[in-house]
């Protein structure tokens, strides 16, 4: 071992290895409170080892207490997949053998906390709703805030089952976390009619909900998949009808970003659903200074490069099996 810590009998000696093992030991132990032992089986040493890279992460600044992820330091997946669209990229380390359930609890750990880490008082937080927004409620920090407010930013109803209760008590885990005034956002996730939307868009109580959302300083989001791994809650609980689905399919939609629906190249205005769809479209939330996107799952490659393509991501939260399967996919 030498002076500065570093593990001379490592198959990668040279200093990017070295570098990339800090990060990605610094990340699951600070970030998803995997315990030392985990971490070494699942980068191929010892626990003394992980102990070593932890402690030289500290030392050299890639941990600071406030433990931000800092996958961007280093080349590698983060780059591959944030530099062609300019955004900065946490990718969560996990082993190749979790299944998607885990994958999912792991990225919503790390995306918890860094929201936890970005939002402060006197800001205004965006969140739609769904599977893996539900995962990052569980794991939110407490931290209180003054004069904060969170804003759901699409409907949730649907003619099954009241959507409105499951969004709204997602909602409620994010201001409690934050001690935040609540904004409810109490229509349905697609309204049957263009112009009922347009009518109810009108309504002041609407408007009033539709203005906090543009004060947005964050908006907090995943992509929905039509199919496969874990369902997105959009396709699964109701929102939809199978004429819908097919027509989606004939318009070549890949997923939706708040239930506004997207093509693998981010196009979305011509498709006739979103004029029904009450969430915010694309050009909207570019308008909001961050957004953060969560994903995880093999599902969830395709739904990405729309969103991508369509500019509403400045932050993404993506877990290493999913941005190798983007990168294997989309590799320029």
């Amino acid at each position: 071992m030498g002076r500065d810590g570093g593990v001379r009998n490592d198959a990668r000696i040279d200093s990017y290895g070295r570098d990339a093992d800090m990060v990605r030991a610094a990340s699951m132990y600070y970030l998803q409170d995997l315990t030392m032992e985990t971490i070494a089986r699942h980068l191929g040493t010892s626990r003394s080892t992980v102990s070593r890279l932890v402690k030289r992460a500290r030392e050299t600044g890639i941990v600071e207490i406030t433990l931000r992820s800092p996958e961007h330091r280093v080349p590698g997946l983060a780059h591959q997949v944030g530099d062609p669209y300019g955004i900065e990229v946490h990718v969560v380390p996990v082993p190749d053998l979790t299944t998607e359930d885990e994958r999912l609890a792991q990225v919503a750990r790390t995306a918890a906390r860094l929201v936890g880490s970005w939002f402060d008082s006197g800001m205004v937080l965006g969140v739609a709703w769904g599977t893996t927004l539900a995962a990052i409620a569980a794991e939110l920090p407490t931290k209180p805030t003054r004069g904060s407010a969170v804003v759901q930013l699409n409907g949730a109803g649907n003619r099954r089952s009241s959507g409105i209760e499951y969004a709204g008590a997602l909602v409620e885990a994010f201001g409690a976390a934050f001690d935040a005034e609540l904004y409810y956002f109490p229509v349905p996730a697609f309204f049957d009619y263009a112009e009922t939307r347009d009518a109810m868009w009108r309504e002041r109580s609407v408007r009033g909900v539709l203005e906090m959302q543009a004060r947005c300083d964050i908006a907090l989001f995943s992509v929905g998949a039509l199919a496969g791994g874990l369902p997105s809650h959009v396709y699964s609980a109701g929102y939809l009808e199978p004429e819908d689905v097919q027509t989606l399919d004939a318009e070549g939609v890949v997923g939706d970003v708040c239930t506004v629906f997207l093509r693998a190249d981010g196009t979305y205005s011509d498709i006739p659903l979103n004029e029904r769809a009450t969430g915010p479209n694309p050009a909207q939330l570019r308008r909001i200074a961050r957004r953060v996107c969560v994903v995880a799952g093999d599902n969830k490659v395709e739904p990405l490069r729309g969103a991508l393509e369509a500019g509403v991501v400045t932050h993404l939260v993506v877990d290493e099996l999913t941005a190798h399967a983007y990168v294997d996919r989309y590799p320029g």
